[in-house]
């Protein structure tokens, strides 16, 4: 099979976003509530999504620390589910997206492997992660998605979000 090569055509992969735009992207996207059907739903979207792109991901929303949905789709691997768990881990800690957070530390001149002190075996700040932010409430949880390059896996959620939060 022939993976699609172009996996988010809204967005130019060449063109990373800045602090502000990411920030932005936090406040914009955040949820009244956030249920087991809305983990449903939102998962279920980004299924359909990767499927009609071709995208090898692997899928996971965590509330409260449960698991509420996981997907695998084809191409994906076993490591996509370490990779989830290690770019989840970032949001958990820092209640943000787990790319913007890299972001900030590559804006500083340095890496987040050299300069958080926490073990990259456990915690990823890659892109793909985004908080679940529930209004009046916080960040309870998070939508991860891997098997792309790190900005695609973080547009590939943001999109997602976005039209989700639409309905």
């Amino acid at each position: 099979m022939t993976h699609n090569t172009e996996i988010t055509p809204k967005f130019h992969p060449e063109i990373t976003p800045s602090l502000e735009e990411l920030e932005g992207q936090e406040r914009r996207l955040v949820f009244s509530r956030f249920t087991y059907e809305d983990a449903w739903a939102l998962g279920s979207l980004l299924v359909d999504l990767a499927r009609e792109r071709q995208a090898p991901v692997a899928i996971d929303i965590h509330r409260a620390g449960q698991q509420l949905f996981h997907a695998a789709l084809p191409g994906s691997t076993p490591d996509n589910d370490a990779w989830i768990a290690r770019k989840r881990r970032i949001v958990e800690r820092y209640g943000e997206a787990s790319y913007l957070v890299g972001s900030r530390f590559r804006a500083k001149g340095t890496t987040f492997e050299d300069s958080s002190r926490l073990d990259p075996d456990e915690y990823a700040a890659h892109g793909g992660s985004f908080p679940i932010n529930v209004e009046g409430v916080g960040v309870i949880g998070a939508v991860t998605v891997s098997g792309l390059p790190q900005l695609q896996d973080h547009r590939f959620v943001v999109e997602a979000l976005e039209e989700f939060l639409k309905r």
